[in-house]
């Protein structure tokens, strides 16, 4: 089969898992901004900003090594796993013991006083995410892509009930509005005041509750350490640590960066907390976009080592580049476009503050995607430390740049930060490759179209016509009329791959 076109098909079936996954946390989404007040969703937007960094340690950049190493000594796949699986396991229970040990440091450093429970819970969290890391790896290698959908979707379900049953079904039956019968039984396992920490348990419940489908990757396994293969993902997977924790630095700082670099009463009427949890509510609509990145990524991987050895490798790499830029402009004009109906997902009038900064978020999202595919050519060649070096400068400039334009333009400055980190480690990655290992990128052609669009978008969102439906008619027949255009452009080029 045409890879490229296999490539997309495993991205359509991971983009399965993860559409579906996050349509139905998209269900989740209205509830919670709903029942949360700003403040309290800018806690759990802090929380899970943390997480990210966390889980980038917990797995210290051994599920990547496992693809590069599996693919190098295929024969020897199950020692490589064994020994990965066993480092992981031992590692993530010491850095949980940690975390539960320093819990009340923690949480006094964060200003959640007496919470420590919260650190308990992401400990766990942290544990299992970081234990099934690889066996999820292990079904992208070998192309299970329908099961690996499977399982995610499994785990998102618990997840999904657990927070429906306590924060819809419980709160109902307990205000007395539905079924009364059920009132003595939802008393003995309700709190009201516990809305935090049910989200947090729907999290544990389902970061444990997969094992029931991850089972059968465990059978056989050996907890034996090859120190060979060991030592050697280690020198491999070291510098992709630091990558990580750059790229999350990216991702995810601003969110955190807005509650203490934002000068209080910036927004009239609202706390630091409470732009916090404001912005991680926007935020959400520009997940789309990671959506595509995150399926892209899961099939990417894999694809990248396997096909390396292919004598087109460099051109199929560069044609799936442009792919890439075209799909996520699409998409960046297509949620743009309908930021008139994806604002009522936010169900409380307050999270729609901040809606106009969607747009810049999905640009550097966008980027991100592009970075993330420019990353191929040290990955391939060994040269993880290059990817270190990128992305940590791209990690200082995140830092000073939000430093710098938050107290100057608010949330907008956290989403400019972003943007132009992305934009720089990109620029910076794809001229350190023509040196060390060229791929020939159409780059001109990719910066039309991201030009084209980010126009388009522009003149799109100006528009102010007397009827919201016409409107909404008028940008998204624009986003149809150019797909077909490009379809028709570029369809017939890319049959040679």
């Amino acid at each position: 089969m045409n890879p490229l076109r296999r490539l997309a098909g495993e991205t359509a079936l991971y983009g399965v898992s993860s559409v579906v996954g996050r349509f139905l946390n998209y269900l989740l989404f209205p509830l919670h901004t709903l029942v949360f007040p700003t403040g309290d969703y800018g806690i759990i937007t802090e929380l899970y900003v943390y997480a990210a960094f966390l889980n980038i340690i917990y797995l210290y950049g051994l599920e990547t090594a496992y693809f590069r190493f599996a693919a190098e000594h295929k024969d020897d796949e199950k020692t490589i796993f064994n020994s990965g699986l066993t480092s992981v396991l031992i590692t993530s229970l010491l850095f949980s013991f940690i975390l539960v040990l320093f819990a009340t440091p923690l949480v006094n450093w964060m200003d959640y006083q007496g919470q420590e429970h919260f650190v308990y819970i992401f400990a766990g969290i942290l544990a299992f995410d970081a234990i099934f890391a690889l066996p999820y790896a292990r079904l992208r290698r070998q192309g299970k892509a329908r099961k690996f959908a499977t399982t995610k979707v499994f785990g998102i379900a618990i997840n999904i009930f657990i927070n429906l049953f306590f924060l819809l079904f419980c709160f109902q039956v307990y205000e007395g509005n539905i079924l009364p019968g059920f009132s003595g039984l939802v008393e003995n396992i309700y709190d009201p005041d516990l809305l935090l920490e049910y989200v947090f348990i729907a999290n544990l419940a389902a970061s444990a509750g997969v094992i029931f489908f991850l089972f059968p990757e465990f059978k056989g396994i050996k907890l034996r350490i090859n120190r060979a293969y060991l030592s050697g993902m280690w020198r491999f997977g070291y510098p992709l640590l630091f990558t990580g924790l750059a790229l999350v630095t990216n991702e995810m700082l601003s969110r955190a960066a807005l509650k203490y670099w934002l000068p209080e009463g910036y927004y009239p009427g609202f706390s630091n907390q409470e732009i916090l949890g404001i912005f991680g509510g926007v935020f959400k609509l520009a997940i789309l976009m990671n959506l595509g990145i995150q399926a892209f990524r899961y099939a990417a991987e894999p694809f990248f080592f396997n096909q390396n050895k292919e004598n087109d490798a460099p051109e199929l790499f560069g044609n799936l580049l442009k792919w890439f830029v075209i799909f996520g402009c699409l998409l960046w004009a297509g949620v743009s476009f309908n930021l008139d109906v994806l604002q009522y997902l936010l169900r409380n009038p307050d999270y729609r503050f901040a809606l106009d900064v969607v747009p810049v978020l999905l640009l550097a999202s966008l980027f991100m995607g592009i970075n993330y595919n420019l990353s191929a050519w040290y990955k391939l060649s060994d040269f993880t430390q290059a990817g270190t070096i990128i992305t940590l400068i791209g990690a200082l400039i995140t830092i000073a740049a939000n430093y710098l334009l938050i107290p100057m333009f608010g949330y907008f400055g956290a989403a400019y930060a972003a943007v132009g980190a992305y934009v720089i480690m990109s620029l910076i990655s794809y001229g350190w490759s023509r040196r060390r290992n060229p791929i020939p990128y159409p780059v001109g052609r990719i910066l039309f179209y991201i030009i084209v669009t980010g126009g388009i978008i522009y003149l799109g969102m100006m528009m102010d016509l007397s009827s919201t439906l016409l409107e909404l008619l008028i940008r998204n027949g624009i986003i149809i009329v150019a797909a077909f255009v490009i379809y028709r452009i570029e369809w017939n080029k890319s049959k040679a791959y």
